[in-house]
């Protein structure tokens, strides 16, 4: 039994996000969320939201233990890139790629 919880659209890169996810991966939900609190990171933000939706999931959807839950899989996928033009001198133009996240969460119960 595990429940998920997704965020599609992110607008963080992947790269910054992975660096979050590493550190939550086969943790207990409760020192994860300690872990996302403390650690100061853009992308810890929206995690702890999404931690904590996965952990809503899992209680009321799948009526899970939520003292026994730990983080079984996380990861991050690249979504769409937003291209925009930065001027720059002589007039020429500096692309910007503004990077988006997949982010998927899901917990699982300790046996």
């Amino acid at each position: 039994m595990e429940a998920r919880a997704y965020l599609n659209y992110a607008r963080i890169a992947p790269r910054k996000v992975q660096i979050v996810l590493d550190l939550i991966r086969n943790k207990p939900v409760d020192v994860a969320m300690a872990t996302l609190k403390l650690t100061p990171k853009a992308a810890c933000e929206p995690l702890e939201k999404l931690l904590k939706s996965a952990m809503a999931n899992a209680e009321n959807n799948h009526n899970m233990d939520k003292n026994k839950l730990y983080v079984a899989e996380c990861f991050v996928c690249p979504g769409p890139i937003l291209k925009r033009i930065r001027p720059r001198a002589q007039g020429r133009a500096f692309k910007v790629l503004k990077r988006t996240s997949h982010i998927t969460i899901v917990l699982k119960e300790k046996e």
